[in-house]
Parts: structure tokens; C-alpha cells; sequence
């Protein structure tokens, strides 16, 4: 969709699913930064945990038969059970109480459910990448 993409011509999943993930994005670094146990990092992390939840869930309403695809599902939606498989496993981890496999858990599922499907879907040709760099700010 070279050039003519446009904040109003997002269908509400992607907005909902645009939202959660940024918000996401946002949180993460405070969570894992945060006094590991207090009630800001268990308050801030159950957010995340929920805005991860409701970004992956929100992915699989996002189909694109554009990209190579089965039934509309691109490699990118590998990340939804990557996401939700490393959510549960880091929640499971610390109802073990085994806190270096939820802390490396959560670190992982932020690096790829954020930052790497955040940068898949900003690459130049997508329909987001598009949007920012060359509706929003004028590149590329």
C-alpha cells in the first residue's frame, strides 16, 4: 500500500491492536526495571501481561492476503503464539516461584512480541512501515 496509507483508513481491530501493542511497548521497560517483588512491578507487570494477552489475541482478526499467506496469516502471526506461549510460561515460571526463568521469560517475549514484530511491521513496504515513514514523516 505504498503511499496512501492513512490513520483513517485503519480498521478498528488494527487501531485496538495498534494501541495495546504501543501501550505494551511502553510498559515493558518500566516492569522490568522496576524493584523485582514490589507492588509497582507486580501492578505494572500485570498490565503488560494483559496488553501482551490482548495485542496477540487482536493479531489473528489481522489478516493480509497481499503477503505470502495461508488463509491471511503471514509469518508475523507466528509471533501471536510465540507471544502467548511466553507469556503463560513466565507466569507459570513465577508461580513456581522461580524468578530467573520469569525474569528471562518476560525479557524474551518483550524483545520479540515488541520489539521485533514492532520492527517487522515498521519496515518500509508495510502497511505501517508506510504510514510512518512516508505519510507521517516524510521518508523514504
Amino acid at each position: 500500500m505504498p503511499h496512501s496509507a492513512s490513520l483513517a483508513s485503519l480498521s478498528p481491530v488494527v487501531v485496538v491492536h495498534l494501541v495495546l501493542a504501543v501501550a505494551a511497548l511502553v510498559l515493558g521497560p518500566i516492569a522490568l526495571n522496576l524493584r523485582k517483588g514490589s507492588r509497582g512491578h507486580r501492578a505494572i507487570g500485570y498490565a503488560w501481561v494483559t496488553l501482551m494477552i490482548g495485542a496477540a489475541l487482536s493479531s489473528v482478526f489481522i489478516r493480509d492476503f497481499r503477503l505470502p499467506n495461508l488463509f491471511g496469516y503471514t509469518p508475523i502471526h507466528i509471533l501471536t503464539v510465540v507471544t502467548l506461549v511466553g507469556v503463560g510460561a513466565a507466569l507459570f515460571a513465577i508461580a513456581r516461584r522461580d524468578i530467573v526463568s520469569h525474569r528471562k521469560g518476560m525479557l524474551r517475549t518483550y524483545l520479540g512480541g515488541c520489539i521485533g514484530a514492532g520492527a517487522f511491521a515498521l519496515m518500509p513496504g508495510r502497511y505501517l512501515g508506510d504510514l510512518v515513514w512516508h505519510h507521517t514523516l516524510g521518508l523514504v
